[in-house]
């Protein structure tokens, strides 16, 4: 049972955001930059977000170039642009609001690594460089094979190898924590370990059915406006939405000495990526191994595909170099018909983002943006 203090102070606000990651916090700051004299709370199920947002490779990206023509092969022209351009300004609008230095930013070059089967990209470059440079200003794609010797790479696998010019790379977890300090320096309410379970509408106002997991019993917060931004987990709130979850594997090595590489890395068409950071590589994906297993909201690992990985790391990555993978871990992305994210009025007063298809760093705060001005059009 709340008292009465509690129920007067902590039970009405004027927007509700739930999800704490990246589409979730920024929607916050956008609504206190928009109402400044508003009331905003964030609610997050886990004590830190149960998604993507801390839980991927930390890649500043936009795209590679396999997967561009991959899209342009299923997607019409103009969407494939817009949904570049939306990635890019959301990687301008996350530094520019929370600064290089703060979000670990760095461009230490980003690469694409082909295969015997992809070699017909470097083809496509000039196509590619003409059909985004309205959006880059500059050649986002160069031919850089000679580079792959002095990477290290095994030139088994390793073809060709294509520079791109407009990624960078940053530290998830110091990009996440700077948002969180900038949402309570606006102002922002941010409570974890809150679950909601449900929620109604009516003319007046959304309630809200939060867990609360100490006394055992359903707390109730009413707000003008609620704005979804829980990616792969959306359907628990909006069964009817076109979202399908998509699990991402992950490890990390322990330091390698004398590493060759520095820099974001891609192959095959974007399905799997590995970095270098702080000494060690990062080297994730394989969903493509078994799509079917991987659409799940499960965090445990895939066998499967954790042996996959190892085994591209000695094979492609870090040939004839003895390494230990130091830690593993999954995350949650969520995906759907097409590659575009979801931003809607769902009523007067429910308002969703989410589902990022992967690019949820690029794409977070434009589309929060987004979902912002479409709550102050209502």
């Amino acid at each position: 049972m709340f008292s009465y203090w509690e129920q007067q102070s902590f039970s009405h606000y004027d927007h509700i955001v739930i999800g704490a990651g990246i589409v979730g916090l920024s929607t916050a700051i956008e609504l206190t930059e928009l109402y400044p004299q508003s009331r905003v709370l964030v609610l997050e199920r886990g004590l830190l977000p149960t998604g993507a947002s801390t839980r991927n490779a930390g890649f500043a990206c936009m795209g590679s170039a396999t997967e561009l023509l991959d899209d342009l092969q299923n997607t019409p022209e103009h969407e494939v642009l817009s949904l570049f351009e939306r990635r890019k300004k959301g990687l301008e609008q996350l530094r520019k609001r929370l600064g290089d230095d703060k979000i670990g930013y760095r461009e230490n070059g980003g690469y694409e690594l082909l295969g015997e089967n992809e070699l017909f990209a470097l083809d496509k470059l000039d196509f590619l460089n003409e059909l985004l440079l309205p959006i880059t200003g500059k050649k986002a794609f160069k031919p850089a094979s000679e580079k792959i010797k002095a990477f290290g790479f095994a030139g088994a696998y390793s073809k060709a190898l294509i520079e791109n010019t407009c990624e960078g790379e940053l530290n998830s977890g110091m990009m996440l924590r700077a948002l969180m300090d900038m949402a309570l320096q606006h102002g922002v309410e941010v409570k974890t370990g809150a679950e909601v379970v449900r929620f109604t509408e009516n003319d007046k106002d959304v309630t809200i059915e939060v867990k609360d997991p100490f006394r055992d019993e359903v707390w109730l917060l009413s707000c003008d406006t609620m704005s979804i931004c829980t990616n792969a987990f959306t359907k628990q709130l909006l069964p009817e939405v076109d979202v399908a979850p998509g699990r991402g594997q992950v490890l990390i090595t322990q330091p390698i000495a004398g590493l060759k590489f520095k820099g974001i890395y891609h192959f095959d068409r974007g399905y799997y990526y590995f970095r270098e950071i702080d000494g060690r590589v990062l080297f994730g994906g394989g969903r493509n191994l078994d799509f079917d297993a991987e659409t799940t909201t499960d965090f445990s690992l895939n066998k499967l595909i954790q042996i996959d990985l190892e085994q591209k790391l000695a094979d492609i990555i870090l040939p004839c170099t003895h390494f230990q993978v130091a830690q593993r871990w999954a995350g949650i992305m969520a995906f759907g018909a097409t590659k575009q994210p979801i931003v809607k009025a769902f009523s007067g007063r429910v308002f969703g983002a989410f589902r990022m298809g992967g690019m949820g760093v690029a794409l977070g705060s434009e589309v929060a943006r987004e979902l912002a001005t479409l709550i102050a059009e209502r």
